[in-house]
Parts: structure tokens; C-alpha cells; sequence
């Protein structure tokens, strides 16, 4: 959220305080997600409007759908995948990469900025390797690498056919097992 934004949220929520009744609009998302956050608990109520067959219409607004991120729903759904078999196996193998990366973004920022591609990463984890300035230890960048490999196959930017790769569930499983465990450490 930029400066604007939360300087906005701020006054707003001042505002709020000396008024018996608030009504906010904003076509941003984000913005009335910070707002709802920030809000009273006790007094806040939201509705959106929503395009409809003719025209629009007033129906309520389920805030924490919009306050989860995709990261938090591939996420999910890979823990999801661990204790139902969800009817799209293809949407979970497509998730380990983007989890990944989140994550890897996330805790090596300064290998890792937003725009580099995981394998680069990979790479640079490889190059490093028991050099004062190590990035991972061998065992966690082997392992990376195994998942990786595993990961590119489904993924549109390392293999033009991810769409038609065959998933077997009993490796899929065990990806998704191994992804979750790379990304607690």
C-alpha cells in the first residue's frame, strides 16, 4: 500500500471517530481492504456493487476473499492436496513453482528480486556453494533443484507443453510434501 494510501486510511479512520455514520467508496480493492482492517470491528458493515444482467446491483462484499493473496491460495491449495485429492491436479502441480518463488522472494531478497526467474536463483544458490557468501547449504540447494526440475514441467515458462504434461499423483504428492517442507525451513 502506498504512503497516500495509508495516510489516507489514517485520516479516514480519525474522521470515523468524530462522526456518527461513514460511507467510503473506492473502485480500489486494496484500499477498502485497509479500511475494513482499520475499521472498528464492532461498527463496520460492507456491501459492493456488482454488475448484474442488466445493469448493477447492491449485494454484500466477503472482504476476506480479497484479503487473501494468490500466493496464500496456491499455498492452500497445496496443503489442501495433502488431505483431499482436489479435481484439478493440474492447478496444484502448476502452484509449486509460484510457492517457491514467493518464498524464496520473500527470504533471499537480496538474491532473489522481484522479476528473477527461481532458476536464476537456483543458479546463483549453485555458484555460491561453500563460499563465505553461501546462500544455501548443499543439501537445501540440492533439493531446491530436484523440486525445480519437477516444477518446470509444469510451468509456461520452461516447457511450452506444460499444459498436456502427464501428472502422476503419487509424485505429485510427494512434490507437493517436499515444497511444503523446503518453504518452512
Amino acid at each position: 500500500m502506498s504512503t497516500r494510501h495509508l495516510t489516507t486510511v489514517q485520516e479516514i479512520g480519525r474522521f470515523a471517530q468524530r462522526v456518527g455514520q461513514l460511507i467510503v467508496l473506492s473502485h480500489s480493492k486494496p484500499f477498502l481492504c485497509q479500511m475494513w482492517e482499520s475499521a472498528d470491528k464492532t461498527a463496520r458493515a460492507v456491501i459492493e456493487i456488482a454488475r448484474s444482467e442488466d445493469g448493477s446491483t447492491l449485494r454484500g462484499w466477503v472482504v476476506h476473499h480479497d484479503l487473501i493473496s494468490e500466493h496464500d491460495r496456491r499455498h492452500a491449495l497445496l496443503r489442501d492436496y495433502l488431505v483431499n485429492t482436489p479435481p484439478d491436479n493440474r492447478k496444484v502441480a502448476e502452484a509449486l513453482r509460484p510457492v517457491l518463488e514467493r518464498f524464496v522472494r520473500v527470504a533471499y531478497p537480496d538474491w532473489c528480486a522481484p522479476g528473477d526467474m527461481l532458476g536464476k536463483f537456483a543458479n546463483l544458490c549453485q555458484q555460491h556453494a561453500g563460499k563465505s557468501d553461501q546462500i544455501l547449504d548443499a543439501a537445501r540447494t540440492h533439493e531446491l533443484d530436484g523440486i525445480l526440475a519437477y516444477a518446470n514441467r509444469f510451468h509456461h515458462d520452461t516447457n511450452r507443453a506444460y499444459e498436456t504434461e502427464v501428472i502422476n499423483d503419487g509424485q505429485l504428492l510427494d512434490f507437493v510434501r517436499r515444497t511444503l517442507a523446503w518453504t518452512r525451513r
